[in-house]
């Protein structure tokens, strides 16, 4: 599933192509996406002008004016940029320029002067969604804790909010009221980096162990983005090329592989419905 550094190098790839331009239709193949794309969203968005495109969490928000696209990858989702198109092209001339929609593209949107964006979402657990006036409004994104590369995600907050807790730390680093974004890889990543055992009590890890998880939490993350992400099954940029920080993992998917740092074997325990990974000697 595309996690935060997967999202913005998604929306890093599709800015440039975006932002100033006026849509000029609209094509949904498949409205059945995790929730429906609204049948009325083509009027809605025909004329707009996208005036930033913009990241909350795991969901691109294309700023319109009077409202906002909201797009979510979901399992399996990615974002395309097609430039071949001219402003009087609309879908069915795509075949002739070798763009044919596939089964899994669900919706374009077509853009004056050249360019369309396409959905590609082959399990469908995406979604396409539109919210009048300000987006923090939509029940999706309301409830969201902050960023986790925003300086308002800190040490101070961290060790604040898990006080009395006893959910692991792991669970509450994947906790979007808690902080957003940080899925499961990442969230190893970056709790090796930390030296913090993915079992330990959130309520029982101090302000200086806080200091450094938040710090790894975010070279972790900066790093990802860097490396254009990870590419374990699906996920592809605007431009079709996958990420590399996969190459970079030092805990994530390395069961009975000798840990980089000590020579260990990494181990893998279950934590809810998710898999950790984690070095016994690295991490305490």
């Amino acid at each position: 599933m595309p996690e935060l550094p997967e999202v913005e190098v998604t929306r890093l790839g599709i800015a440039p192509y975006l932002e100033g331009r006026r849509i000029i239709q609209v094509v949904i193949r498949q409205p059945k996406l995790r929730w429906p794309i609204p049948a009325e969203l083509p009027h809605q968005l025909q004329g707009q002008v996208v005036a930033s495109v913009n990241r909350r969490a795991k969901y691109l928000l294309l700023d319109c004016g009077t409202g906002t696209l909201i797009l979510h990858l979901g399992m399996s989702g990615s974002l395309r940029i097609l430039r071949t198109f001219n402003s009087q092209l609309i879908d069915t001339d795509a075949m002739e320029l070798g763009h044919s929609p596939g089964k899994h593209d669900h919706f374009d949107l077509i853009l004056e002067g050249g360019g369309l964006l396409r959905l590609r979402d082959p399990r469908r657990f995406g979604a396409v969604l539109w919210q009048q006036g300000c987006a923090e409004q939509h029940p999706l994104l309301s409830r969201l804790g902050p960023e986790p590369l925003n300086s308002d995600f800190c040490a101070a907050y961290l060790y604040k909010i898990s006080r009395g807790r006893k959910a692991n730390i792991k669970a509450l680093l994947m906790n979007n009221q808690v902080v957003v974004g940080v899925g499961n890889i990442y969230a190893n990543e970056a709790l090796f980096h930390a030296g913090i055992n993915p079992c330990t009590a959130a309520g029982r890890i101090g302000l200086p162990r806080y200091e450094k998880l938040v710090q790894n939490v975010k070279s972790v993350l900066r790093k990802a983005i860097d490396a254009g992400g990870s590419s374990l099954r699906d996920f592809v940029d605007s431009n079709g090329n996958p990420g590399y920080f996969q190459q970079q993992y030092w805990v994530y998917g390395r069961t009975g592989l000798d840990c980089r740092q000590c020579g260990k074997v990494i181990r893998q325990i279950r934590q809810g419905q998710r898999s950790s990974f984690y070095c016994p000697v690295c991490q305490r």
